[in-house]
């Protein structure tokens, strides 16, 4: 589970940058950092990006959901999902899983807001606060779903985070489903192969097999008997000063005695024996 760094990195940036915006006092830890007033800006470049301090009470990129009650226990609901989904996918990618860490950190960035800051602040009970946005980029107005958008909406350092875990998350499944895909097809090939060996082309049980396996032994016995007859039947024509035809020699020339004695075989099989049945041989 150390995946779940990159989530407490993601909450510790988050909320430094946005107790740097809002500012913070407290006395007695010594903590004072003043922060930038509301709906000011601070110009980084230009009038395309801005530092603007502004508060939502909805969700990511100022999206709304329900009442603000309804959507901190739904923040919290998710939050413990993902982190139980972070748990069972603790096997899987790596890119699965630092997707889910970006969501994770960022979900609890903005789940911190809307808990605490109203009563760090003084100004709403627990689980009523107000999410803090500071990034602000002027865009060209464009219409989208017969709607002007004037600008794009300002949001922070979680928002961020989640915004780029949906999208590795993607890209997570969609290898994820490619290697699923690839070892599929590998299994279907090898249940192939098996099936075709135990019931295809070849049709040999362990019987079969058995049988072929006594049938090679007793054509090896019959070959080393048949060579041992030729040995004698050669050393008899030698003794007694008769020599073997020259046809004979030229064919067996280079031949081992077993060779030999399965050629004699070959020749005895192909005898042709006329057939009853066919006109002309009777």
């Amino acid at each position: 589970m150390k995946i779940l760094y990159w989530s407490l990195v993601i909450v510790i940036i988050d909320q430094i940058t946005k107790l740097k915006v809002k500012g913070i006092n407290i006395p007695w830890l010594g903590i004072r950092v003043d922060g930038m007033p509301y709906q000011s800006s601070i110009k980084v470049i230009g009038d395309f990006f801005q530092i603007t301090f502004i508060e939502n009470p909805g969700m990511a990129f100022g999206l709304q959901l329900g009442s603000k009650l309804f959507l901190t226990l739904f923040t919290i609901f998710a939050t413990i999902l993902i982190f139980f989904i972070i748990y069972k996918n603790r096997k899987e990618s790596y890119l699965l899983r630092i997707a889910l860490a970006f969501i994770l950190g960022g979900a609890m960035g903005n789940l911190i807001d809307r808990t605490f800051y109203g009563v760090m602040y003084d100004y709403a009970p627990l689980f009523y606060g107000r999410v803090v946005d500071f990034f602000h980029f002027d865009i060209p107005d464009f219409r989208l779903f017969g709607k002007t958008v004037y600008t794009f909406p300002i949001f922070n350092v979680a928002d961020i985070a989640v915004t780029a875990g949906f999208v590795l998350i993607l890209l997570g499944y969609k290898k994820a489903f490619k290697e699923d895909k690839k070892e599929i097809n590998n299994n279907d090939l090898l249940a192939a192969d098996v099936q075709f060996a135990n019931t295809g082309g070849l049709n040999m049980s362990s019987t079969d097999l058995n049988n072929e396996a006594l049938s090679n032994e007793v054509n090896d016995s019959e070959l080393h008997k048949a060579a041992q007859k030729e040995k004698e039947k050669q050393r008899e024509l030698e003794e007694s000063g008769i020599q073997s035809p020259h046809e004979h020699t030229e064919k067996t020339e280079g031949l081992t005695e077993e060779q030999i004695a399965k050629e004699k075989l070959e020749d005895s099989e192909r005898t042709v024996i006329p057939n009853q049945d066919m006109p002309g041989l009777k």
